[in-house]
């Protein structure tokens, strides 16, 4: 099977025409027309990822986020981005990724989030896709709905805003960085909004409102199992690897 049949199958669950425009989804590296023999499936694609593809014999790698988002100057092995690239071309690697297609896709990184937290009633946050609101199937106070939360994303840490004293019934929530839907969530009548990457000012919140912010990489893994779960269902003619290297970028002492 070549890389651009690779492509029709995710493209099939998150079609790219959905991706955002300022989004730099789909083929990043390497021609469609290469013939694939096993698909490493990631996160992010690392230095460490390029390798362990080349060492698990893998001629295409496909992460969530795409490789190169904005312009480069220049590819030198001696930057990060650079040594990704110089690695891929050497070894003929193709890279592609499914990045706000499969944010916005049924059954992509939000309904994944949604899941996790037994979301019912499930609507789209934002007119252009992103996001979804849900109730709880019982209503919890503040104190309790962080504990579920942190719980049900395996999380150590959550940044909140003040706590509200009534009961957190209706949840929104948006995968990665959702700072910008914060507004989106008050207007659809959520008690709390779940996202990634929420800078100081945006936790000033309106009374009664709660925002927690549980991380970008903790808001988005579940896609890489979803990724590897459309590929292995569409497939017989290629290897479908999930990698060993996933990691957060971000640490916390």
């Amino acid at each position: 099977m070549k890389a651009f049949e690779v492509a029709r199958i995710i493209e099939r669950f998150a079609p790219l025409d959905t991706a955002a425009d300022w989004d730099n989804t789909g083929f990043c590296i390497g021609s469609p027309d290469t013939e694939v023999k096993a698909v490493l499936v990631g996160f992010d694609c690392t230095p460490a990822l390029v390798k362990e593809a080349v060492e698990r014999g893998a001629n295409m790698i496909v992460t969530h986020h795409p490789l190169i988002f904005r312009g480069i100057k220049k590819i030198s092995p001696d930057t990060f981005l650079g040594e990704i690239i110089t690695l891929a071309i050497k070894n003929d690697i193709v890279v592609y990724s499914a990045h706000t297609n499969a944010d916005k896709a049924e059954g992509g990184v939000n309904t994944l989030m949604a899941e996790r937290l037994g979301l019912q009633n499930c609507e789209l946050l934002s007119a252009d896709g992103f996001g979804l609101t849900g109730t709880l199937p019982t209503p919890m106070s503040a104190e309790d709905f962080i504990a579920f939360v942190k719980k049900q994303f395996s999380l150590k840490v959550v940044r909140t805003s003040a706590l509200p004293a009534g009961v957190i019934f209706r949840v929104a929530l948006c995968s990665g960085s959702g700072g910008s839907l914060i507004g989106d969530a008050l207007a659809a009548g959520a008690d709390a909004y779940i996202c990634g990457d929420v800078s100081y000012h945006q936790f000033f919140t309106e009374k009664g409102f709660l925002l927690l912010d549980i991380g970008h990489f903790e808001s988005e893994i579940d896609i890489v199992g979803k990724l590897i779960s459309v590929l292995e269902e569409k497939n017989s003619t290629f290897a479908v690897l999930r990698t060993k290297e996933d990691y957060n970028p971000i640490h916390y002492f």
